[in-house]
């Protein structure tokens, strides 16, 4: 597929996400294998999934790795259990789960200021079976008004995610009603305004909705924006999904933030997943 050649959608800063681009790589050689790439931007699925509290050693080792790169941190999802699994999040799972969230809350903020990142993703978490769901909702509001005020220390926005009802049955936030609905709950609760919408048009689109509408009702509420092709998850050009004209949209609705690579690269090195977008679209301007 050749390069965008909308000028608006051309004009879209890009960034890759490492937890599913370049991870046959171990991950401390990915934000290199990125910039290599020619991206000077990258973000990041909580690294490590079984521990909310990793050693400071492999805090510092990280940090060394995308510093040394030469790349920008622009995104950091809180811990959120077993990605890719069968966890979806863990702030709403009452006991263990939602105490491991509520431990990484300041290590991610910590982490992030560390590298200048001013995006944290937090997603909900699962319906719990024999758990009432108002239950959920009350603890998801406690734990995300908590990530808010440690985003806001920072200078940072905290994004909510809206996943699809197919590959994520339990997970209760697959619209964009619901996702900005959780986005104005978690803003009224705190007043910092500095909850955002992660607008991900590969989920949306899963969930069959409208996403010229979506980006015209939510975008001055979205705070970031991801991408896949669909069917398949892959790169743009590889499914059906009109994603230079949605894009192209998107920025002439206003939206001037980063456009996350969250799409999987097929039988390829991920290196080689990138043609459809030119070397000079790549770095951030």
């Amino acid at each position: 597929m050749p390069g965008f050649e909308s000028s608006t959608a051309a004009e879209q800063r890009f960034n890759v996400n490492l937890s599913i681009l370049f991870t046959e790589l171990p991950l401390l050689e990915r934000p290199a294998a990125a910039a290599a790439a020619g991206f000077t931007a990258v973000e990041l699925w909580w690294p490590w999934v079984d521990s909310p509290t990793p050693e400071q050693s492999e805090l510092d080792a990280l940090r060394k790795a995308i510093q040394d790169a030469g790349v920008q941190l622009t995104g950091l999802n809180f811990y959120a259990g077993r990605l890719p699994g069968p966890d979806r999040g863990a702030l709403s799972v009452p006991g263990e789960e939602s105490e491991k969230f509520r431990a990484n809350i300041d290590v991610v903020a910590d982490f992030a200021q560390s590298l200048g990142c001013k995006a944290l993703n937090a997603l909900y978490g699962n319906r719990v079976e024999g758990v009432d769901p108002a239950e959920q909702d009350a603890l998801a509001l406690e734990n995300l008004v908590l990530a808010a005020r440690a985003a806001d220390r920072i200078g940072a926005i905290l994004l909510i995610e809206t996943l699809n009802k197919p590959e994520s049955p339990l997970y209760p936030l697959v619209s964009a009603p619901a996702g900005v609905g959780i986005v104005d709950k978690v803003n009224e609760a705190t007043g910092l305004g500095n909850a955002k919408f992660l607008m991900d048009l590969y989920h949306l689109s899963m969930n069959g909705e409208d996403l010229p509408a979506v980006i015209e009702q939510y975008a001055a509420k979205t705070g970031h924006v991801q991408i896949a092709d669909n069917p398949g998850r892959g790169a743009p050009g590889t499914g059906a999904l009109p994603l230079e004209d949605l894009l192209d949209q998107l920025k002439k609705a206003g939206y001037e933030g980063w456009v996350g690579l969250e799409y999987k690269p097929g039988d390829r090195p991920s290196a080689e997943a990138f043609g459809w977008l030119p070397a000079e679209q790549r770095a951030a301007r």
